[in-house]
């Protein structure tokens, strides 16, 4: 048992950082109030770039991200055409195919794409993904093992068979996505490692809402998202009698977490027996929080008294997911299992975006 704890805990302290680009691209038709298109780009979840057919302009959001620009004019030149010419085009066009494929003719419409890729700093191993979405659904969806598009809708079938005879397109989104977007990834990671190679550790509380409920043990402020939070008892992790909560975003670009525990048949005199252990990727030492009632926060104490951090992190975090909703990058629906996504370089060696060729990884419904 000693042996398997200590595997255990190596496991916890080897945890691998997996790092993100993400790209959002949403079309719209039949809503004044919704601008015709709207792009985003992400690096680990935290928003770099932006843009949308009102502005017409491709808006860095990070500083880091303003110099990167600078000093890669390519980069720039590949952002704005993408904004203004391509991407915007080719979904005002998919729209109209589409609405006529469905029998559609008044009433909003929207059409998304999310592509990129995820990219293991340990392994190396990198997933790359691109998938398109109509109304809130899943529409197409491209396959990097067969190099095949899955079609999950019957009027998808005949866009399925365009793209999949289509093998020098195939063969360049693969590259695309699996070479030139992990090293565009690796150096947005370099201009940027001040804030996104970071490791923020964070405040840890004990929160229990009345005397009968679960104890919540709640992490607020850590960076980055790669964390893990458990309850163990005697130096074991428990599975039992535990349940552990979604890791969510703060307004100020940190993550929160907690993991309930049911205390309903523990004695009192056992509760020292069980402890909370936060442990963030690549930082050696966990945080250990004992299990204490003289401790433990409630909703029955004053306002003043009461974690309102945490509070304003949520109801801001949830402020912003909904305007994003109203810009539409979250119509599309997110399921379980979709949406899978398939050493940092030096400034003056960076890669050189593809110019031209990245037609090849956009495609129009027709």
């Amino acid at each position: 048992m000693k042996k398997f704890l200590s595997l255990l805990l190596l496991c916890h302290v080897a945890s691998p950082v997996k790092h993100s680009l993400k790209f959002f691209a949403t079309g719209s038709s039949g809503s004044p109030k919704v601008p015709e298109f709207v792009g985003f780009a992400l690096v680990d979840e935290l928003l770099i770039g932006y843009c949308n057919t009102d502005k017409k302009i491709a808006e860095p959001k990070q500083d880091w991200m303003r110099k990167l620009l600078e000093n890669e004019p390519q980069q720039w030149e590949w952002y704005t055409r993408e904004c203004t010419d391509n991407v915007p085009f080719l979904f005002k066009a998919s729209i109209d195919h589409l609405k006529q494929r469905f029998n559609q003719s008044e009433g909003v419409h929207i059409f998304q794409r999310m592509y990129g890729c995820e990219w293991d700093d340990e392994t190396g191993n990198v997933h790359g993904y691109d998938q398109y979405g109509y109304n809130g659904e899943d529409f197409i969806s491209l396959d990097l093992k067969t190099l095949t598009w899955i079609a999950p809708q019957p009027q998808a079938v005949i866009t399925k068979q365009r793209w999949d005879a289509e093998e020098v397109r195939l063969k360049f989104s693969k590259y695309y996505l699996t070479q030139i977007l992990p090293e565009w990834l690796k150096m947005y990671l370099d201009y940027g490692k001040s804030s996104l190679l970071r490791k923020d550790l964070p405040s840890v509380s004990l929160l229990q809402k009345t005397p009968s409920s679960p104890v919540s043990c709640h992490a607020t402020g850590f960076y980055p998202e790669a964390a893990m939070m458990f309850w163990r008892k005697d130096g074991e992790e428990l599975h039992e009698d535990v349940e552990l909560g979604e890791i969510l975003p703060n307004h100020d670009g940190s993550f929160q977490m907690s993991v309930d525990l049911d205390l309903s048949s523990v004695k009192p005199e056992d509760w020292t027996r069980y402890e909370c252990v936060f442990h963030l990727s690549g930082v050696k030492d966990d945080i250990v929080t004992r299990l204490d009632k003289a401790v433990i926060r409630t909703n029955r104490v004053s306002p003043s008294e009461f974690p309102a951090a945490a509070v304003i992190g949520v109801c801001v975090g949830l402020m912003l997911l909904l305007a994003l909703c109203i810009t539409g990058l979250f119509f599309w629906r997110k399921h379980k299992n979709g949406f899978k996504p398939a050493n940092s370089s030096e400034h003056s060696s960076s890669p050189t975006p593809v110019d031209n060729d990245t037609a090849l990884t956009d495609h129009t419904i027709q």
